[in-house]
């Protein structure tokens, strides 16, 4: 009986398991397919894999250029494809297909919508009593429009109102 040489496959990993695994855990690959439902005809990746591989990129590398991603992906591939249960094409993070799904997360109210349900599943808010408050003065300025519901108004309500 002949044995079949073993292949071993060496991938620079970096932070990229855990990007993607924090990714999964919050179900973030389902929610932009919620919002970016695949063509009819579309092959290969669904929208919320290339979009949160692409995401896993930019932070782990600091770049949000389309040019590089491709080549990054390769140089992980194997690493990427078990801890996503993906199969990659070498066509699935061409910069034409990063450009479509910029183009559709760049639409105001398909933003609008994965933000509000993203944030549902990931802050968490606390009724915290409130014995005392700390401000730091900060050494710069701004110049801001305050308007009726804006940030800088409240700011400035709540610093009149502890002072």
């Amino acid at each position: 009986m002949a044995h079949l040489p073993q292949q071993i496959i060496s991938e620079r990993i970096d932070d990229v398991v855990l990007l993607l695994e924090m990714m999964k855990k919050m179900g973030l690959p389902e929610i932009f397919n919620d919002y970016l439902p695949r063509h009819w005809k579309q092959e290969g990746l669904d929208w919320g894999w290339v979009a949160c591989i692409w995401l896993a990129y930019i932070i782990s590398q600091g770049d949000h250029r389309k040019v590089r991603v491709r080549p990054w992906v390769e140089q992980r591939r194997y690493t990427i494809e078990q801890v996503c249960g993906i199969n990659i094409r070498e066509t699935n993070f061409t910069d034409d297909r990063l450009g479509i799904v910029l183009k559709r997360l760049s639409k105001p109210e398909t933003w609008e919508q994965i933000e509000r349900v993203l944030t549902q599943n990931t802050i968490r808010v606390y009724d915290l009593g409130v014995e005392q408050v700390r401000l730091d003065a900060t050494t710069i300025s701004g110049h801001h429009l305050i308007g009726e519901e804006g940030l800088f108004q409240r700011v400035s309500y709540l610093l009149n109102k502890l002072y």
